[in-house]
């Protein structure tokens, strides 16, 4: 097999593999703000350590990472370790660009439709970015940075010296407690959750290389980020939602892992999708029934305007990539 057709088809294979999933035990007891996941975080099980955003294709992280999750009726609840030797922060600033510096990334898709989600940053100086998405950028969404989480708790312990060079630090730790209601009408589920429900969920994890100047840590310039996830994306972009991990909200911890059985015909839909947006880049305009290869249980279906859906097995995908049950 040809070297560039072997490479189209290793990328196609990450592209089909399921997502992570999580059973997040409802809390015990209201979770202590403080930055350390100690005794009240024993039932909350690890995830597994977090891989490149592109998958198994990429080296593994030189640093682990790895979370935890709970919740109550009131909060959902997020700790995270994060391995690193150097531990340096420099922005003070709410709802700036975070991810400048390292940082801990949160997405959360209650409905599971890709269009309506919210994510937030932190890094080790415990300053903070939420921001509110229509729908992804890929679809013309556009970032609505005045959200935000009324009521909401964080905090950060370093396992180190903070901004101090000449020595090796383990590491910093973090929890974050956000209110149910934060959500609102857009989460278009119960809130709080309902024991059983299922939310799509991703952690990021940015990691710059540094250097020393004027005796103060910074990003190396010209240097890209690394990128770590707690569920791959198989392109690098956090925005792609059909790909976050499964989070079930449990009474009792202990319980299996959440997977999804319409996951393959969700892959296949959004298949489509991307050779509908491939014929849209060239022709300007969406494919009609019969200008692209028909597939076997997916039912093109035509509406005003240049609209269009494709279902099958009672699932449908929008020309804006919104998933909908039939």
């Amino acid at each position: 097999m040809p070297i560039l057709l072997l490479l189209f088809v290793l990328a196609g294979l990450q592209a089909q593999t399921p997502p992570q999933g999580y059973a997040c035990p409802r809390a015990a007891a209201p979770i202590r703000i403080d930055g350390l996941i100690d005794e009240q975080w024993r039932q909350a099980p690890w995830t597994s350590d977090f891989a490149d955003i592109e998958g198994d294709r990429k080296p593994k992280p030189r640093f682990r990472t790895r979370a935890k999750m709970q919740w109550d009726s009131e909060y959902f609840y997020i700790a995270a370790e994060l391995e690193e030797p150097h531990v340096w922060g420099t922005i003070t600033r709410h709802d700036a660009v975070i991810f400048h510096d390292n940082d801990f990334e949160v997405f959360v898709d209650p409905n599971g439709d890709s269009h309506e989600y919210f994510e937030f940053e932190m890094n080790v100086l415990n300053t903070g970015w939420d921001l509110f998405l229509p729908k992804p950028y890929k679809d013309k969404g556009s970032a609505d940075n005045g959200w935000e989480i009324p009521g909401l708790r964080t905090a950060v312990k370093v396992n180190g010296t903070l901004n101090k060079p000449g020595d090796v630090d383990q590491g910093w730790t973090l929890e974050i407690a956000i209110p149910w209601k934060a959500f609102g009408e857009a989460a278009r589920m119960p809130l709080p959750p309902r024991a059983g429900d299922q939310w799509r969920v991703n952690f990021s994890r940015v990691e710059w290389q540094h250097e020393l100047h004027g005796g103060a840590y910074r990003r190396v310039p010209k240097t890209k980020e690394d990128n770590w996830v707690w569920s791959p994306q198989g392109k690098i972009n956090m925005h792609l939602p059909e790909h976050w991990g499964y989070v079930r909200f449990d009474e009792r911890p202990g319980g299996e892992r959440p997977a999804d059985a319409t996951w393959a015909t969700r892959m296949r839909l959004q298949a489509y999708y991307e050779r509908q947006k491939e014929f849209f880049k060239t022709r300007h305009r969406w494919a009609t029934a019969g200008e692209l290869p028909q597939e076997k249980g997916i039912e093109f279906r035509p509406g005003t305007g240049g609209e269009w859906r494709a279902c099958a097995e009672r699932l449908c995908i929008r020309q804006d990539a919104l998933v909908t049950r039939d």
